[in-house]
C-alpha cells in the first residue's frame, strides 16, 4: 500500500466534508490526514486527503466522490509534480539547562519558538511529515507535553493548477 494525496474542490457549503469523510468510511479506508480551507473563490473549498491504499481502490473511491453533488473536481497529486506541507506545534519541557539545546534544535530545523513559559516551549514547524517527524524525535528526550498537527496540504508546482472547470492550466 502507498500513500496517495487527493486533492479535491467542492461547494463551500455545510455538511460537505462530512459527505467526503463517509464516503472514505464506508469503503473501510483510514483517512490519513485531511485538511480543509476556502481557495481564492469564497464558493469553493479545497480538500487535501491523504490516504493509504493501492491504486485501484484509490480509483475507484476517486469514482464515488465524483458522484457527491457538491465535488466540483478531484486530482490525484502526484509527488514529484507537487509541494507539500503540514504544519505542528510541539510544547516541549525546558529548564533552564535545557533550553539552549532546545533552542539549538530549532534553529537547526528552520523551526520557530511561538511561546515561552518557565517550564515549557512551544514550538512551530512546517515542512514536509519527514521533517516535522524527525524535529518531534529530537525533541523527545525533553519530554514532549503536547502535539498539535495540521495534516498535509499540497498545491502543484509551477503553472500548473486545478481549475474548477475540469480543465488543468499549463
Amino acid at each position: 500500500m502507498a500513500k496517495h494525496t487527493l486533492s479535491v474542490l467542492v461547494e463551500n457549503h455545510a455538511g460537505v466534508l462530512s459527505r467526503v469523510a463517509g464516503l472514505f468510511s464506508r469503503r473501510g479506508f483510514n483517512i490519513d490526514s485531511l485538511a480543509v480551507g476556502v481557495t481564492e473563490n469564497p464558493d469553493i473549498s479545497r480538500i487535501t486527503i491523504v490516504v493509504d491504499g493501492d491504486d485501484y481502490t484509490v480509483e475507484q473511491v476517486s469514482k464515488q466522490l465524483n458522484k457527491l453533488i457538491d465535488v466540483i473536481k478531484i486530482k490525484q497529486l502526484d509527488r514529484s509534480e507537487s509541494v507539500s506541507r503540514e504544519l505542528a506545534l510541539i510544547k516541549v519541557n525546558a529548564t533552564t539547562t535545557t533550553r539552549s539545546e532546545i533552542i539549538q534544535i530549532v534553529e537547526i530545523f528552520r523551526a520557530k519558538i511561538v511561546d515561552v513559559s518557565k517550564t515549557t516551549l512551544t514550538i512551530e514547524i512546517s515542512g514536509g511529515s519527514d521533517k516535522v517527524a524527525a524535529l518531534e524525535d529530537m525533541l523527545k528526550q525533553f519530554g514532549i507535553k503536547e502535539i498539535v498537527r495540521t495534516g498535509m496540504i499540497a498545491i502543484e508546482r509551477g503553472n500548473r493548477h486545478i481549475k474548477a472547470n475540469n480543465d488543468n492550466e499549463e
